[in-house]
C-alpha cells in the first residue's frame, strides 16, 4: 500500500517540514543524533540534518527512499543521514539517539502502537528526547489526513500513559489548518508529545 502510494514524483507530503518539527527547531541539537520514525519522503530528516544532526530515517516504501534521498541530496546533507529500508514493527533497534521522531506514524492500532513504542523508547539515550506529532480521533470529522481508524489516533491519556514516569515537556492537543503536501492538508485535529527519557530508569 505505501509503495503504491509512494510510486509518484509528487512528494505527498511535501518538501517542507512538518510544523510541529519546524516550531520545535530549538530541540536539535547540532552534534546530536536523531532517529526519524517511518520518516517517508525525507520531509522531517532532511530539516533534522539541516540543524546540524546526524539522522538515521526508518522507511519501509522504496519510491519514498528514493525522494528522500533526493531531497537529501538537493538540500547538501545527504552525508548526514544514513536511510535503512525496514519494517519498522520487525526492526531491530539496536542502537540508541539523542532524539526519536515519531510524525504521522499512525498506521498501527493500539496493540502495534504499544510494541511501536515500546521499541522507540528503548531507542532514545538517557536524557534524551522523544518527539511525536499526530492526529486524535476528532481528525476523522476533518478527513483532511490520517488514517481511517480512530483506534489509531493518540489523545493525551493514551500518550501520558505511554510515557509515564518521563518527564512531559509538551503534551497537548489543538486544531489548526495545516498544509502539508497533499496527504494533510486543511483543518487538523492534532496532538503533540515532547517527553525527556530519565537518566536512570530504576
Amino acid at each position: 500500500m505505501w509503495e503504491d502510494r509512494f510510486a509518484t514524483p509528487e512528494y505527498i507530503f511535501g518538501q517542507e517540514p512538518s510544523v510541529f518539527l519546524a516550531e520545535n527547531a530549538h530541540l536539535l541539537t547540532k552534534g546530536a543524533t536523531a532517529l526519524a520514525v517511518a520518516d517517508g519522503e525525507g520531509r522531517n530528516s532532511v530539516f533534522m540534518a539541516q540543524q546540524g544532526m546526524t539522522v538515521t530515517a526508518l522507511e519501509y516504501a522504496p519510491s519514498a527512499i528514493a525522494k528522500a534521498k533526493a531531497l537529501a541530496e538537493r538540500h547538501g546533507v545527504a552525508d548526514q543521514i544514513t536511510f535503512l529500508q525496514v519494517d519498522v514493527m520487525e526492526y531491530d533497534w539496536p542502537e540508541v539517539y539523542d532524539l526519536v521522531a515519531g510524525i504521522f506514524i499512525q498506521f498501527v492500532g493500539p496493540e502495534d502502537r504499544a510494541r511501536l513504542f515500546d521499541a522507540m523508547k528503548s531507542s532514545v539515550a538517557p536524557g534524551g528526547l522523544m518527539m511525536l506529532h499526530g492526529y486524535t480521533p476528532q481528525q476523522i470529522e476533518y478527513g483532511t489526513g490520517g488514517p481511517p481508524n480512530p483506534a489509531n489516533m493518540y489523545t493525551q491519556t493514551i500518550l501520558r500513559d505511554a510515557f509515564s514516569g518521563w518527564e512531559i515537556i509538551r503534551c497537548a492537543e489543538y486544531e489548526r489548518e495545516i498544509q502539508e503536501g497533499t496527504g494533510h492538508c486543511g483543518q487538523s485535529a492534532l496532538i503533540d508529545l515532547i517527553a525527556r527519557k530519565p537518566l536512570r530508569t530504576d
